[in-house]
């Protein structure tokens, strides 16, 4: 199900991402206890929480890689969906740790920036990293169709957004003075954040619970089957559920009661193929039963 290709691709996109935050971690850290500036330390803790999704991504795509077993007869692709849940309980807490540490500078109004010169330094290039990195990520996981790196695209484009809002912020500070400005920031970075990790638990978690495919590839399916039309009587029972990357299909294909298994099993692979060839990593099912009514009823199974 999964090319050799395809797997590389995905690895290396993750190993990138581990890499790329790491880096901004370490360097947001740095500046936010030189500045003094809450919203860039919470933006250090985002990058934190970044860099642990990344890792939980990158042994995602290598573990949903892996062929069926004796353990998991349908794949490991679910991991993804379970990485991408994870992802999104961890950015919840992040979230909610920033909002009480910019509520408690509220309130003691004890805020003091110092050195807003590399801070906003630090914030531009985090940005534009971000932006590259999660660029490369969509592309990869566009191509792969795979949840993890999704998941983790969008954590770092939400990166993208709140490292310019705390660089807007930066720069408001420095033109009018008022320090109050950093923890308001960092409470609307918090938000966003939250956003974000709501937006991801819809993507990820309801596929653990088995939700059916999305209209448009469900569409497709059923485009195939009407260009097959004329070589059954109907079709019901189809369901759709989506595991990692993986597409399961499945459905009841009623045919003439004088077909034989040969031309019953023939067909079932030519709607199989047509199907796979629009919905990419798709495990297709197709139960054929014949028609049990009787042959005066519709005069289709003398063809």
């Amino acid at each position: 199900m999964v090319s050799a290709e395809h797997d590389k691709l995905k690895r290396r996109a993750a190993r990138l991402s581990v890499l790329s935050n790491t880096v901004l971690v370490i360097a947001k850290y740095i500046v936010g206890v030189m500045s003094g500036s809450v919203s860039i330390l919470s933006e250090a803790v985002h990058s934190g929480i970044d860099l642990i999704a990344a890792c939980i991504a990158w042994y995602a795509v290598r573990e949903s890689g892996k062929p069926a077993d004796d353990e998991h007869p349908f794949g490991h692709g679910k991991i993804e969906n379970v990485a991408g849940t994870v992802e999104a309980l961890l950015i919840f807490v992040a979230a909610l740790y920033i909002i009480a540490e910019a509520g408690h500078k509220l309130a003691s109004g004890n805020v003091a920036i110092e050195r807003l010169g590399i801070g906003t330094a630090v914030m531009a290039v985090s940005s534009l990293a971000n932006y590259l990195v999660s660029r490369h990520l969509l592309t990869v996981a566009a191509k792969t169709d795979s949840v993890a790196l999704e998941a983790d695209a969008l954590h770092l484009r939400t990166d993208v957004y709140t490292s310019v809002g705390v660089l807007a912020g930066l720069v408001a500070i420095k033109l009018t003075g008022v320090t109050l400005l950093d923890p308001i920031v960092a409470i609307v970075v918090a938000l966003m954040i939250i956003k974000a990790a709501y937006d991801l638990t819809k993507n990820s978690f309801f596929h653990i619970l088995d939700v059916k495919l999305p209209h448009d590839d469900e569409a497709e399916i059923i485009s195939v089957l009407e260009d097959h039309a004329s070589e059954y009587l109907e079709y019901h029972k189809l369901r759709t559920r989506k595991s990692g990357h993986i597409r399961h299909i499945d459905m009841h294909l009623v045919v003439p009661k004088q077909m034989t298994v040969e031309s019953g099993h023939a067909l079932s692979h030519r709607i199989s193929e047509d199907i796979s060839r629009r919905l990419a990593y798709s495990h297709i099912l197709v139960h054929i039963e014949p028609c049990l009514k009787g042959c005066e009823e519709c005069g289709r199974c003398a063809r």
